[in-house]
């Protein structure tokens, strides 16, 4: 699917330099996958301490079944 996007050239550039990518299409969708890879990533940091345990549960009496 063609796609016409307005993208800082200056940027593109640099980013592709950076990644030692061979096209523009190359670098657009690795730094989508990017973005997409660290928002989940954000996600799952935001439910650090959320989490509440039972203190009577017995991890360890589970073990031994």
């Amino acid at each position: 699917m063609a796609t016409n996007l307005n993208i800082d050239q200056e940027l593109l550039e640099t980013a592709k330099k950076l990644g030692n990518f061979k096209t523009k299409r190359e670098t657009v969708n690795k730094a989508l996958e990017e973005y997409i890879r660290r928002q989940k990533v954000s996600e799952v940091i935001d439910l650090f301490g959320t989490v509440v345990y039972e203190e009577e549960y017995d991890y360890k009496k589970m073990r031994s079944r």
